[in-house]
């Protein structure tokens, strides 16, 4: 971590500052899809939630392979939630049209059902189905079918287990989305990964010898916003995943950093110093109509907006010490949020617009915190040291971090009640920058 006497704002700006200082050069950008990366994010449970409801998933009927497959996908994601309680099936396989035996079910602790099959679905696709039961009141609570080809069939256990965690818990489930991460390996290798939310299905989307920072996702999931070095400082790029393509959207002089979308994806809030000092400013994400959002002598930067759109977060040293204030996508007055420690940074909004994530300096480390916005009370999430780049799942439920376990990067998930933890990570690398997708359809 840096010595912040001198005025850096978080550890990502302190590395990205020393990025620029090296005069760094080009990457070559590479369409999603194209290639599987060799490394994917391997999960480890380290908490769960206080009450988990007791589930059985039975073995899904059909095609052996793809029954099993999916079988897995569904079973894996909801036990990584921390919310569930899976209850061994014994090698029991039902089709979701099989009739449950209610009684045997409750005897093993079962409060929930799953079970289905997947078969042809007669246009040379596979369709996987389901029925989630209630054990206690005899009766089906949810069904689907979903069609896929034979290597798509993951997204379809996602889906399954996206259905079955929304009738059970009362929320979106988030095993559908994706999250963005940079891997590090050797000494100048970096790779722009876009993943699974179980951090399987990694594939490259950026690869450079020079590094990538600040991954953030458009509203509709179709593009990436990110800085890269090509030109010997950091620059501002939108990058189309479906086609690799990708717009310049800020070159100016000197610093272009810190993208972050507006929630209609039709503007960038970015840190610019084209001026004089880091100042915010907004912009089209085509790179047209630059405005000017922030004045002031200190450091502007990390922004990020409210849900609603009608207000931005960001970090400022304009009081002597790096904290988060709020302001109008108008301009005008900042107010400022964070009154607890002399150093919280990085704020991100939740999606449902009641919790504040940030890093906050606490006993010499750098803390995940989140601040409930009613209340104004904050809770540390974490007990590791080095924290950086908060991302909230699309659920508000999650917050994914980057932070440093045995000199590795790694990546984190807690829930904003610091109940259910994962630790995500790559044995081949460092992985750092993680930006957690939106729902898409």
């Amino acid at each position: 971590m840096p010595n912040c006497s001198n005025g850096c704002l978080s550890p990502m700006l302190h590395t990205s500052l020393n990025l620029r200082r090296l005069g760094l050069i080009a990457f070559s950008a590479l369409a999603l899809l194209q290639t599987p990366a060799h490394a994917e994010l391997t999960i480890e449970i380290t908490g769960a939630g206080a009450n988990r409801i007791p589930l059985a998933i039975a073995d899904f009927a059909g095609d052996p392979g793809s029954s099993r497959a999916v079988t897995a996908i569904v079973r894996g994601d909801l036990e990584r939630s921390g919310l569930f309680k899976l209850i061994d099936p014994s090698g029991i396989a039902m089709t979701e049209a099989t009739s449950p035996a209610y009684g045997d079910w409750k005897n093993r602790g079962a409060d929930a059902l799953a079970a289905g099959s997947v078969g042809p679905s007669g246009d040379g696709r596979q369709e996987a189905r389901f029925r989630l039961y209630d054990i206690n009141k005899q009766s089906a609570l949810a069904g689907a079918a979903f069609v896929a080809s034979t290597p798509m069939l993951r997204i379809a256990g996602h889906r399954i287990a996206d259905a079955i965690y929304e009738k059970l818990i009362g929320e979106p489930g988030i095993f559908s989305t994706r999250i963005a991460y940079v891997v590090k390996s050797g000494a100048n290798r970096y790779e722009l990964h876009i993943a699974d939310a179980d951090g399987q299905n990694a594939q490259a989307a950026l690869k450079s010898r020079e590094p990538i920072i600040s991954p953030t996702w458009s509203p509709d999931g179709t593009r990436l916003a990110y800085v890269s070095f090509e030109n010997k400082k950091p620059v501002i790029y939108v990058h189309s995943l479906a086609s690799g393509q990708r717009i310049v959207v800020a070159n100016f002089k000197g610093s272009n950093s810190a993208p972050a979308w507006s929630p209609d994806g039709r503007k960038l809030a970015v840190v610019l110093s084209k001026e004089g000092g880091s100042q915010i400013f907004t912009v089209n994400a085509d790179g047209s109509g630059v405005q000017r959002l922030t004045t002031s002598t200190g450091i502007n930067t990390e922004p990020f907006y409210s849900p609603d759109g009608q207000s931005i977060y960001f970090t400022s040293d304009r009081g002597g010490s790096p904290q988060i204030y709020r302001t109008s996508v108008g301009g005008g007055d900042a107010q400022r949020v964070t009154f607890e420690g002399s150093y919280n940074v990085s704020p991100r909004v939740s999606p449902d617009g009641k919790t504040l994530a940030f890093i906050s300096r606490r006993e010499g480390g750098f803390r995940l915190a989140a601040m409930d916005i009613a209340s104004r009370q904050v809770q540390i999430l974490t007990d590791s040291s080095k924290d950086e780049s908060p991302s909230f799942a699309p659920n508000s439920r999650m917050i994914l971090i980057a932070t440093e376990i045995g000199g590795r990067g790694v990546l984190s998930a807690v829930s904003t009640d610091g109940r259910i933890k994962q630790r995500l990570s790559i044995s081949a690398g460092d992985v750092r920058e993680p930006a957690w997708g939106p729902f898409t359809k």
